[in-house]
């Protein structure tokens, strides 16, 4: 008997792994919170005998340092990577037992970083699954820059050969089992459904399904911008991460937000962003809690500037705070719950901007606004609104001053919720704005002159 259970991380786009048998289980790749972790087990009523790491994660912090430390169990790190605290190191071939005829086997799957390392489960000796963090995707695989540009095209090619190892070792009903692919910017392309074996694999992965050269050649010009606080997770994870507090911030007043604003911090509402567009606080931020709240704030915000959080609720706040620590940012200066109208000093009013479509924008006279595209290089690529200017968002921060001047803002992305934080970025500088609320795909169905396609 043994099981393997999912801990779904849908912010990042990825997934930790519990997995066991009727008393212990291994944990791989553990998220930050691991008190999620640790309910999981419970539910299963087994103990935490190994936490193994795939590698020196670039995208999220770890919390499988912690998680070792409070279970007493291994902790499992890839031999070759540098960390600077105490772990077990595996290399290829190490093998240790999970339970009774439960096994976890180490294989070498360099590419995504040097030192990758996949873990096979097997029972009575034969494999079950494979645990294959940022090397064998579902469809795709990790992607080979996120570690030195010097090694981009090495490791392009190493992942290619790990892919090929993993399939040519493990027998075909094996369950492919990765940490990234389902959204997370680790991943080189979007992963082609939520499960995977071996034989699916083989019939379809692009590192399995075409020859070197071609694999290499389409991997590097199809890698996109890697979102700038990827650049502290490493190190952070080199040199072991601290527990979490997820404890409520302190409360602030309207004045107190209003200080902070005005001593250049960030104020960030999580509503969604047709409440923000209603009304909200001058100034603030929008980063819906329900979208990637993580990845985009974590990406736009100068690295430690002081954050302040306003939700809607207790239990919004809680969980933007689950999010974030997460990915370094620990713990909010202060934060508030209820509604606008609670958030500004008395005397003032929230503000507000328009939200419209792609119809709407078609209705528009041309000279006498300025569209805005806040897509991603790759994605403009494909086809953009004829006379847009493009700054991507996680740009635009920094680029706001190249927005032309003289007329209103009409900003969009592909589906709606970067065009959001886009345009309350915009508006807290005093633009005039139009937040366009509508997928891509309708702009030309609107009569827009789409060039680039």
């Amino acid at each position: 008997m043994f099981f393997v259970d999912t801990i779904e991380l849908e912010g990042l786009g990825n997934r930790s792994y519990l997995a066991g048998g009727r008393l212990t289980a291994v944990v791989v790749d553990p998220p930050r919170d691991i008190d999620q972790v640790l309910a999981a087990a419970a539910r299963r009523g087994v103990r935490i005998s190994l936490v193994a790491e795939t590698h020196v994660h670039n995208d999220y912090v770890t919390g499988g340092l912690e998680l070792a430390r409070i279970t007493g169990a291994a902790y499992l790190v890839p031999a070759a990577a540098r960390v600077s605290y105490a772990r077990t190191a595996v290399g290829d071939g190490y093998t240790v037992d999970v339970e009774d005829d439960l096994t976890l086997t180490a294989v070498a799957t360099p590419g995504h970083t040097p030192h990758h390392t996949a873990y096979v489960l097997s029972r009575s000796g034969q494999p079950k699954a494979v645990f294959t963090g940022g090397s064998l995707l579902i469809g795709t695989v990790g992607r080979p820059d996120l570690v030195d540009p010097r090694l981009t095209e090495h490791l392009a090619r190493a992942q290619y050969v790990s892919a090929h190892r993993l399939a040519d070792a493990l027998p075909d009903d094996t369950r492919v089992l990765p940490t990234h692919g389902f959204g997370s910017f680790c991943s080189s392309a979007q992963a082609d459904g939520d499960d995977s074996t071996i034989g699916k694999e083989k019939a379809a992965n692009t590192a399995l399904v075409t020859d070197a050269e071609t694999f290499v050649t389409d991997l590097l010009a199809g890698l996109d911008d890697v979102p700038a606080y990827y650049a502290h997770m490493g190190p952070v994870n080199a040199s072991g991460p601290a527990p979490v507090d997820l404890t409520a911030p302190e409360v602030a007043d309207p004045r107190e937000i209003a200080g902070r604003l005005a001593a250049g911090e960030w104020v960030v509402d999580l509503r969604n962003r047709v409440a923000f567009a209603e009304g909200h606080v001058a100034g603030s931020f929008n980063f819906e809690a329900d979208g990637s709240l993580a990845t985009y704030l974590a990406w736009l915000i100068p690295w430690g500037k002081p954050i302040t959080l306003l939700a809607e609720s207790d239990g919004q706040l809680a969980e933007a705070q689950r999010e974030l620590v997460r990915v370094g940012i620990d713990r909010p200066a202060a934060a508030a719950t209820g509604g606008p109208e609670r958030w500004v000093v008395a005397g003032q009013r929230p503000v507000s901007f328009s939200r419209s479509t792609f119809a709407g924008l078609a209705e528009r006279n041309a000279e006498d606004i300025v569209v805005l595209d806040v897509r991603r290089d790759s994605e403009r690529a494909k086809g953009w609104i004829e006379g847009s200017v493009h700054i991507p968002v996680h740009q635009l921060h920094h680029r706001a001053g190249e927005v032309p001047e003289g007329g209103t803002v009409w900003v969009h992305c592909a589906g709606g919720m970067r065009a959001a934080i886009a345009a309350s970025l915009l508006h807290a500088v005093g633009r005039d704005v139009v937040a366009v609320d509508d997928s891509f795909d309708a702009a030309a169905q609107a009569g827009l002159t789409i060039t680039g396609r």
